[in-house]
């Protein structure tokens, strides 16, 4: 499934959601949403459930709260992967643009492969900022919420809330941190309801965006798997949480978006790729991969670039697909530009897409083996669609 940036995608999404706040966006709204639905509500609430895959909403609690509140479906970015969709729901922007292409992302910049959203190299060591880098002058994006016209706030998970990544994307918005489901409802309801507005209606004046993320099913799906009674547990929970606070901001004037960054896939043992199996392969790189196990980005030496690929025409063909970068590219799988003026760099020279529900692996010496059950980052439907729920309050 190739990822919607025209009509029907994340980017989309976000393009509405900055036009009913007041601002000016350069990419097309989702096609269908009441765009002044949003700008009439006084209260624009967007909830992102980490890897909550549209199929498995559907397959796991077809008649659920959300299930029922169901707008539709749509694409996430590619890849499909946290690293990549989230800076696209605090910029706007398209991963093209953003320039953050998955969980290790090469900034040529600093000469080092970074994970992205702990903001330390892959081998280990400091932060951005304990390094002496300014992350906003690093990121270079100007954030969502200083793009729009209303007041803003971010509801996030206390151990990221002020996290150097979060700090550069969070702008001109009031920071809520939670510690728990029940206090992201109770601070995204203290966001909708501020107490020197209690006993009054809000003015058309006082209207405000208000972002809102929960990462604990993903860390469930990884762990546990999705089709866990772990993960079908917490959505649950999710749903019984969910619903009090619908009642509790009843008469608030509130839209409330549930939407994904991405879904997840269940793999076994036998899908993995590791490539201490493929030395031939390895010796070719002249970086670890980068990006993601299901959407791997490959920089090759110069001189091995026609053995890289005669090594995977022979023996990896069967469970990996190797295109060039720039056919991705081209082929509009990060979106439209202006393209990030290091992207080359993010991208390097191939894609590797593992077929079915492989995953390819490659350790640093500094690094032990992390299993995780549910894995994303690629083009399956399970993978790239998103639900999208709508409840008016």
């Amino acid at each position: 499934m190739n990822p919607n940036y025209t009509s029907s995608g994340l980017l989309n999404l976000m393009s509405s959601v900055i036009q009913a706040r007041g601002g000016q966006s350069e990419h097309p709204p989702l096609a269908g949403l009441a765009l002044d639905e949003l700008t009439q509500a006084t209260n624009l609430v967007l909830l992102v459930i980490d890897g909550l895959g549209a199929d498995w909403l559907a397959a796991h609690a077809p008649t659920g709260l959300l299930s029922r509140a169901r707008w539709g479906t749509i694409s996430t970015v590619f890849p499909s992967t946290t690293a990549s969709a989230i800076p696209t729901y605090l910029t706007g922007l398209a991963p093209l643009q953003h320039g953050l292409t998955g969980w290790f992302t090469y900034f040529g910049e600093l000469g080092a492969v970074l994970t992205v959203l702990p903001g330390r190299p892959r081998y280990g060591g400091v932060s951005y900022r304990a390094a002496g880098i300014d992350p906003r002058q690093l990121f270079g994006k100007r954030p969502l919420f200083d793009r729009i016209g209303t007041p803003s706030e971010s509801v996030v998970p206390r151990f990221i809330a002020y996290s150097d990544f979060n700090r550069a994307h969070q702008g001109s918005s009031t920071v809520r941190p939670f510690e728990s489901l029940a206090e992201l409802f109770q601070q995204t309801l203290r966001a909708i309801r501020p107490r020197r507005h209690w006993g009054r209606a809000t003015t058309a004046a006082e209207r405000r965006y208000v972002y809102v993320y929960w990462p604990e099913l993903d860390r469930i799906g990884h762990e546990h798997g999705m089709n866990s009674a772990a993960a079908r547990t917490h959505l649950a929970e999710i749903e019984t949480a969910l619903d009090a606070f619908l009642s509790a901001a009843a008469g608030t004037d509130t839209v409330l978006l549930v939407c994904a960054d991405h879904g997840q896939l269940d793999i076994q043992p036998e899908d993995v790729i590791d490539l201490a199996q493929h030395p031939e392969f390895v010796d070719c790189l002249t970086l670890p991969l980068c990006g993601e196990p299901r959407a791997a980005w490959a920089t090759v030496r110069a001189d091995r670039a026609r053995c890289f690929e005669a090594y995977c025409a022979s023996e990896l063909a069967e469970v990996v697909e190797l295109m060039p970068s720039q056919a991705v590219i081209d082929a509009g799988w990060l979106g439209p530009g202006p393209a990030h003026p290091r992207i080359r760099d993010r991208v390097g020279d191939y894609c590797l897409l593992p077929r079915a529900r492989h995953i390819l692996r490659q350790m640093l010496p500094s690094e032990t083996p992390h299993v995780q059950i549910g894995v994303h980052g690629g083009l399956s439907e399970a993978e790239m669609r998103v639900p999208l729920c709508w409840f008016g309050v």
